[in-house]
């Protein structure tokens, strides 16, 4: 649970970092000390179900975004993944997919 604790909070604070939000202004937003945050970011803290639906508000993301746990997921296990999924695929669309992974990554 400790592990899981870690990733929600660093998942929130990648959002709100994404979004060009401070602890200040999250923290103030959602009603809680900043301090509060910043514990709950590092994984010390849980949020409340309360606590987290407003975080979720500020930030509008749906909630299922913070719970995705493909992210707790090692680099071999995705490469695995993905391997799977591309398998079964015609060459046309694994060339497309591809192309896609190499202009994202520039």
């Amino acid at each position: 649970m400790n592990n899981y604790k870690k990733f929600l909070g660093a998942k929130i604070k990648d959002i709100r970092r994404n979004r060009g939000y401070t602890q200040d202004f999250l923290s103030e937003r959602i009603g809680i000390d900043p301090k509060h945050l910043s514990r709950i970011e590092c994984g010390k803290n849980s949020p409340s179900l309360d606590l987290l639906y407003k975080i979720c508000s500020v930030l509008k993301v749906n909630p299922s975004v913070l719970f995705d746990e493909s992210m707790l997921k090692s680099k071999q296990e995705l490469i695995r993944d993905i391997s799977e999924i591309l398998k079964n695929e015609p060459e046309s669309d694994v060339r497309k997919y591809y192309k896609i992974l190499i202009n994202f990554m520039n």
